[in-house]
């Protein structure tokens, strides 16, 4: 059982308590459908016990304004003890795009830094008139309702336009960040097909120029179904698309439609496909999830709006590539009224401190950002509550993976003392969060703060019973809107259904292996697929991380369960690999105090049989280390899919290891 704390790192002041939008939410809850919600608990209860009325509420925007630009209808909810296959606002009409381009004024919308090198920024009036020209551009090009548009793209203005553009038809957006290599981008596109691929010609990361044209021409060579290439100028002043079919640059492909100044935005069903999303795809070609406009829409509103507190006028930033989908959850915010905030580069330019610097200089509210990142940051000794303001920043996102409890300290101890830390947990699989923060509510050390509103979330045993302060399987019982309409390419249903629910029969399993606290509130401790179970005890991986990545030698590391013995396994062995400081080495020294401290703090079955260094951890492109693709190697497994992993090389540290062997 995790620790319990004697008292919260942070506490909401009454003030912003009152202030906060879910408390006028539930306030208008209360009036509307006449009952008592004292409390986030109570409100929880009611938005799960009665979810027509809950999504009803946030479609209206009850108490916080800026409801859903659409035509409700009056059905809310159909078959809704079916998971899959639950059927939300049957009856609606909506456009994605028009729920984010709500405003035409002169308030910034995007403000983008690419590293040092470049900064622009873009009106709401200026956005509305850049979608309006790439759409029309994009009609003349033949795209239709249900068409794909795929971006090859850094996290750039011009991305966000074109998915705009796309939904603002109907078509269906796809993305992939330009550090994937060709057979990465083939693997997905190539199972989507795209119509229109929308590319950069480069970019910036650690000071360095990276071209990518030179792929772009493999690429487009090898999808058939692409009719046109366009080009997004970012890191060259000449081009020659020479050899790139299909081809044109950016501003010529929308400058015969510079006169136009609307967008007819069309109107279709709740369930209409806006994302095709891929699945990290360590193991295998990645799995295509499709996600509708209703629902993405619905529960980035309620996760913004009441989970955030993002109010209009809020500058909201979030690190990530256009490859993660924390990048559709960001550009959401512009449906809550807010100013994006957007970056592409490394996140430690600038002397380690870019990002901080950015909070200051565009007066951030909102800062996003990996639990990896604040652990390098600690690392580094960067103490920003002693170098920066950070007087406008309200709430600080982390994701990606757990963040451990030495994370939440360093945040108060060394960034902002008030603030609000939400350790925040979803996934690609529901483009958005199962676990988050709250405004209301207090952070205790090393906990995600709740379950999401209108999101049945529990924590069950291996024989489907909820538990309470015990490790078990993170479900969901019940239906919510922005569960994906399905996978590309999977017509019966099959490979969606073995997803999330062959586990638990109409139950979604997410493949977490977390525990409810005394506080209510949730810890990760890893991927289920990934547990450890040596001697029939599953044990999370995260409980390890925190414990040896507390030593100052100790950059990264990563651990796997080692079939035992490898002849004839009856049983697994944990196995621990470090990455060290730069110029250390792994001695009979380090490797006590690794074991003594991980024995200290955790049990004797957590401490590692073998400790070993490696000079780099492999990871996916969002950053998130690859424990099943290393466990893979260590068994003489083939990885299938490498060119998913940002680093594929990293894995020759790991094959054909002699002290494996013994």
């Amino acid at each position: 059982m995790y620790p319990t704390e004697q008292k919260p790192l942070w506490t909401p002041s009454p003030e912003r308590i009152a202030a906060a939008s879910v408390t006028a939410f539930r306030l208008a809850a209360e009036r509307r459908w006449g009952v008592a919600l004292p409390d986030y608990e109570a409100l929880h209860a009611w938005s799960v016990a009665q979810p027509e009325q809950f999504w009803t509420s946030v479609w209206e925007g009850d108490g916080v304004g800026g409801g859903v630009i659409g035509t409700r209808g009056e059905r809310v909810l159909v078959d809704g003890h079916r998971m899959p296959g639950a059927k939300w606002f049957p009856d609606a009409r909506l456009n994605f795009a028009q729920n984010l381009l709500r405003s035409r004024d002169a308030r910034d919308a995007i403000v983008f830094w690419g590293e040092e090198r470049v900064k622009n920024r873009m009106s709401h009036g200026e956005l509305y008139r850049a979608v309006a020209h790439f759409a029309a551009a994009l009609k003349e090009q033949g795209v239709v309702a249900g068409d794909r548009v795929a971006a090859y793209m850094p996290n750039l203005p011009e991305t966000v336009v074109a998915m705009l553009a796309a939904a603002s038809l109907g078509a269906i957006f796809t993305s992939a960040s330009p550090d994937f290599g060709v057979q990465g981008v083939l693997d997905r596109f190539g199972q989507t097909e795209p119509k229109v691929l929308v590319a950069c010609d480069g970019y910036y990361y650690g000071g360095k120029t990276v071209d990518v044209l030179g792929k772009l021409g493999e690429i487009v060579g090898q999808l058939p179904s692409v009719k046109r290439v366009v080009v997004v100028p970012y890191v060259h002043r000449e081009h020659d698309l020479s050899h790139v079919p299909h081809a044109r640059l950016y501003a010529d492909f929308v400058a015969p439609f510079h006169f136009v100044d609307d967008i007819e935005f069309a109107q279709l069903p709740f369930d209409h496909p806006l994302y095709i999303m891929y699945s990290s795809g360590t193991t295998g070609v990645p799995k295509c999830i499709v996600h509708c406009a209703g629902g993405a829409l619905l529960q980035h509103l309620k996760e913004h709006k009441l989970h955030g507190d993002v109010k209009p006028g809020d500058r909201v930033f979030y690190f990530t590539t256009c490859g993660w989908m924390m990048w559709n959850w960001l550009v959401s915010a512009l449906a809550a009224e807010a100013t994006l905030l957007l970056y592409d580069g490394s996140p430690f330019a600038g002397d380690n401190r870019i990002l901080f610097d950015y909070a200051d200089a565009e007066h951030m509210t909102h800062f996003g950002t990996s639990a990896k990142f604040l652990d390098a940051a600690a690392k580094f000794g960067l103490k920003p509550r002693e170098t920066h303001r950070l007087d406008t920043v309200r709430a600080m996102m982390s994701t990606g993976s757990p963040l451990v409890p030495e994370g939440f300290d360093y945040v108060y101890r060394d960034i902002k003392a008030d603030l609000q830390l939400s350790s925040i947990s979803g996934g690609t699989d529901i483009i958005s969060c199962f676990v988050l923060g709250s405004p209301v509510l207090p952070v205790w050390r090393g906990e995600i703060q709740c379950r999401g509103l209108g999101m049945a979330v529990d924590v069950w045993d291996d024989d489907g019973k909820p538990v309470r302060g015990e490790k078990g399987e993170l479900v969901c019982s019940k239906p919510f809107p922005v569960m994906p309409i399905g996978f590309w390419n999977d017509a019966d249903g099959s490979k969606y259904h073995a997803a999330y629910f062959d586990r638990f029969d109409n139950v979604w399993c997410h493949g977490d292996f977390c525990e409810i606290t005394a506080h209510g509130g949730l810890v990760i401790y890893g991927r289920s697929d990934a547990t450890l179970n040596p001697g029939g005890v599953r044990i999370g991986t995260a409980e390890i991380y925190r414990q040896v990545e507390k030593l100052h030698e100790v950059v990264e590391s990563l651990v796997i369960g080692q079939d035992w013995p490898p002849q004839n396994p009856s049983d697994v062995r944990v196995v621990l690999f470090v990455k060290l400081r730069e110029g250390l080495a792994l001695d009979d020294e380090l490797v006590r105090r690794i074991r003594q401290t991980i024995r200290d703090n955790t049990t004797p079955r957590h401490v590692p049989a073998k400790v070993l260094q490696v000079a780099d951890i492999p990871r996916t492109k969002s950053g998130k280390i690859v424990e099943l693709a290393v466990r893979n190697v260590v068994h003489g497994r083939a990885v299938k899919n490498q060119e998913a992993l940002a680093n594929p090389e990293a894995l020759a540290h790991f094959r054909d290891r002699a002290e494996l062997q013994g």
